[in-house]
């Protein structure tokens, strides 16, 4: 039988990259990524790789020691978790106190990076929707929330509220997110989105059939936006609820769509 045209040989030659979460079910990453290298024609792959918090440093240095890998992509709950097992980070995943993509070089050593807020209003922009000036709520504190806050924030929105489940946190990241944008507003928020442009769910809330709203959803009304970050579901119970309330959604597939090519330049694929 002849093998489908978009079939990737995979040799001894073939260079690697991962990705690392819990769950790994849900990530959408390695098919975009695979496609991508296909098309430029990279012998190159990527690979899901299923692994829980309490094994994750162990799980890093299995990676440090594979000498075909050159990188791998982190995401949830590990993209904080993460940060003191890399060995040098870019500025902007140091001040963001996060990563979702690591640089292996030849010896080893890995270099942290953070793309989800860059990618996520890049998705937001290809999809006309404009932050800039925008009031915007916030759900979640986590390393993916933070990236996103200070995109956000760079971006130029009039206010940022932030809300989290563990207070202390969202207070840590309005903190020190004032110390960098003094020209925008921040402030704490609860459960109720109402009174905002965009309404964004930064949380792992919606990966599983039992998981709660990240807000509460009766709040919302026709002139809002509501994005989300999850990809697996395409349509979350958050969207679903949206949508049915008039908002207009958009799914969490962008802010991916929209970083794929900066992920692979990361980790050393470039497109020549």
């Amino acid at each position: 039988m002849r093998e489908p045209s978009n079939t990737q040989k995979i040799t001894g030659n073939t260079r690697l990259f991962a990705i690392v979460a819990d769950p790994i079910v849900h990530v959408k990453t390695p098919e975009d990524m695979n496609a991508l290298m296909r098309s430029w024609g990279h012998d190159r792959v990527m690979v899901p790789i299923h692994v829980d918090e309490t094994q994750l440093a162990t799980a890093v240095d299995g990676l440090r020691a594979l000498q075909n890998l050159d990188g791998f992509v982190v995401t949830v709950p590990h993209k904080s978790a993460i940060v003191p097992l890399c060995d040098s980070l870019s500025p902007a995943a140091r001040q963001v106190g996060a990563v979702n993509v690591v640089r292996r070089d030849a010896e080893g050593r890995l270099h942290g990076d953070i793309l989800d807020g860059v990618g996520f209003v890049a998705g937001l922009r290809n999809a006309a929707i404009e932050p800039a000036g925008k009031t915007v709520y916030l759900a979640g504190a986590g390393g993916a929330a933070q990236a996103i806050a200070f995109a956000l924030a760079e971006a130029g929105v009039a206010l940022l509220t932030i809300a989290n489940r563990t207070e202390a946190k969202a207070q840590q990241l309005v903190t020190r997110l004032a110390g960098f944008f003094p020209d925008v507003s921040f402030k704490l928020g609860g459960r109720d989105p109402s009174g905002h442009d965009l309404v964004v769910n930064a949380t792992s809330m919606g990966l599983r059939d039992s998981d709660d709203y990240p807000c509460e959803v009766q709040r919302l009304t026709p002139e809002q936006t509501v994005a989300e970050i999850i990809m697996q579901p395409e349509h979350t119970p958050l969207l679903v609820a949206a949508a049915e309330r008039g908002c207009r959604v958009h799914p969490g597939r962008s802010m991916l769509q929209s970083q794929i090519a900066l992920m692979a330049a990361a980790m050393g694929a470039t497109h020549e």
